[in-house]
């Protein structure tokens, strides 16, 4: 499709706009960051380099960024775990309610977080009785984790089709022979992609953290969140937030080339 000039002109303005209304607040921080000034001002009135020295000296934000990689590392590891497992489920077999399934495992993504966050809240307290601790923010994170690694698994299985697993059974291979041999090797780059993803949204998430988490949890999100009005902080927390930017990006870009490479040689 060819689009006329002033078409193309007016979409790349419009582009611009969007872009530059995301990413300019992101120039901001990252120039607080090196900020001279203890407050959050605009224009910065200098540069330095200290915020940066303090922000890694700083023990409370370690320690916020070991709890987040753990978190989002388990939660990762248990939707690599049951993403896989459904989306064979749901693509390898015909059942009733397979849609049924389908939209259910898709939802708690598309559902807003402040509602997965209370009702986990009280699933947690109110029905099972369990205190709030580092192992229900992982579990939390999960259920919207899975659905990276579903969506990309069972896409992945979809184009793959079934003639391979096919052939496989033919020859006498069982079921647990057949998917390390055959299905895994087809699946190990989505798979990646997925977990890849799961991580960088486990990471940054703080809605429904600040629902599960208990009293001795604090993740990096959570960190920048009580800090950024103490006196003093603001440039420590825009520091760590330029972290927390990059740490995101990272997944997703890989994911991105994986699944560009993946285009590439089919």
């Amino acid at each position: 499709m060819r689009l006329s000039r002033p078409s193309r002109v007016l979409l790349g303005g419009i582009t611009a706009v969007i872009l530059a209304i995301v990413y300019l607040p992101l120039l901001v921080v990252l120039l607080n960051s090196f900020s001279t000034s203890q407050n959050l001002t605009w224009p910065i009135p200098g540069f330095t380099l200290e915020w940066w020295g303090k922000a890694f000296q700083s023990q409370g934000a370690l320690d916020a960024v070991l709890t987040s990689v753990q978190i989002a590392l388990l939660s990762t590891t248990v939707a690599l775990v049951l993403g896989t497992l459904i989306s064979l489920g749901l693509s390898r077999f015909d059942f009733f309610g397979r849609d049924a399934v389908s939209l259910l495992v898709i939802l708690p993504i598309a559902l807003p977080g402040i509602i997965t966050g209370l009702a986990l809240n009280n699933g947690f307290r109110t029905i099972l009785g369990v205190q709030l601790s580092l192992m229900t923010v992982v579990i939390a994170h999960a259920t919207f984790c899975i659905v990276t690694v579903f969506n990309n698994v069972i896409a992945r299985l979809r184009r793959l089709g079934t003639n391979f697993e096919d052939a496989s059974a033919d020859l006498g291979a069982g079921l647990w022979t057949t998917f390390r041999l055959v299905t895994f090797p087809q699946l190990r780059s989505a798979l990646l992609a997925g977990g890849l993803l799961a991580f960088a949204l486990s990471f940054d998430e703080i809605i429904v953290t600040t629902f599960t988490a208990g009293a001795g949890v604090t993740t990096l999100p959570i960190w920048i969140l009580n800090n950024l009005f103490r006196p003093n902080q603001a440039p420590v927390v825009n520091v760590i937030a330029v972290v927390l930017v990059l740490v995101s990006i990272i997944p997703i870009y890989v994911a991105q080339k994986i699944a560009g490479a993946e285009k590439v040689t089919r």
